[in-house]
């Protein structure tokens, strides 16, 4: 088990980066708040069928009730806003830069609200984390255009309170259940959400072509359902500032897959800002002396 759990990290950051791939793809054919409650539905369904193939615990009224907030405020809220942002313009380098700022928010509410200790050294990785997520960024927020607005940016800022809210919520009140269930409701409260943003805001006009199955395919199966997975695993056992941490990585993985896919330009700046960025979050996930990191402990009993 200790030998699997040691992947989940790096496998967790990975995937998460392929997501700002996929929506490249599926973005110029769908609207954000359509795409997202089709995608959301899939994932919804796909767990469903994993309850009952898995024979996983139903759900307490309770559990599907917090579950679902934390879905609100992780899939809704973060995806929801990130995706409108971009659509009207907002750069996505820009937009990036700004949910770095979420593993920040999220351990200075995980000392808050979850009584978390976050030592001093904790605080400086997390600081030099950020440092070199704008480096890696950097070279992209140069083409900024008229996306910058107040709407497109507060839509990005609440994208971050929305991720790291729920992740604190999820910790606090959803993590004592079973995950394939509570993830399964995650969804459905997401769904809700997009489906009256849809409803509400756009004309729900879609251009079906292979891109767009592409994409939808690859985030339903690789995100909503690999990737979010992994993430409720490092949240139950995982203490939520070093979790946010990884976060940091993701721009810096995303930067290496978009040169190796789209030929974007990747230059000596960028990858210094990599490295930085990963001594930050080896620095933020520093286990304390006679601890074991992920509370492996804990999942060999």
């Amino acid at each position: 088990m200790q030998s699997i759990k040691r992947f989940i990290p790096a496998s967790f950051v990975v995937l998460w980066a392929t997501g700002f791939i996929g929506a490249r793809y599926a973005m110029p054919w769908a609207e954000p708040f359509t795409f997202l409650a089709i995608r959301f539905v899939l994932a919804a369904i796909l767990f469903a069928g994993l309850t009952v193939l898995l024979g996983s615990h139903r759900a307490t009224r309770e559990e599907a009730l917090h579950a679902t907030v934390a879905g609100v405020l992780m899939h809704g809220i973060y995806l929801g806003a990130v995706f409108w942002a971009i659509h009207r313009g907002m750069p996505a380098g820009l937009s990036a830069l700004i949910v770095g700022l979420q593993p920040l928010i999220t351990a200075v509410l995980a000392g808050k609200f979850l009584g978390e200790a976050i030592l001093p050294r904790h605080w400086v990785g997390l600081a030099v984390g950020l440092v070199g997520v704008v480096i890696v960024l950097w070279p992209k927020l140069g083409a900024m255009g008229g996306g910058v607005t107040s709407t497109t940016l507060a839509a990005s800022l609440i994208s971050v309170l929305g991720m790291s809210a729920g992740t604190i919520w999820q910790k606090r009140y959803a993590s004592g259940g079973d995950l394939v269930s509570a993830t399964m409701w995650q969804y459905v409260g997401g769904s809700a959400v997009m489906i009256l943003g849809s409803l509400a805001f756009e004309t729900r006009t879609i251009t079906v072509n292979g891109e767009l199955i592409f994409a939808t395919a690859w985030l339903v199966l690789v995100l909503s359902v690999g990737a979010i997975f992994l993430l409720m695993v490092m949240i139950r056992d995982g203490e939520m500032s070093k979790v946010a941490s990884l976060f940091y990585l993701v721009p810096a993985v995303t930067a290496v897959i978009a040169w190796a896919l789209f030929d974007e330009r990747l230059n000596l700046l960028q990858i210094a800002g990599m490295a930085i960025a990963t001594l930050g979050v080896a620095l933020a996930t520093a286990r304390q002396p006679g601890k074991r990191n992920w509370r492996i402990e804990e999942l060999e009993n």
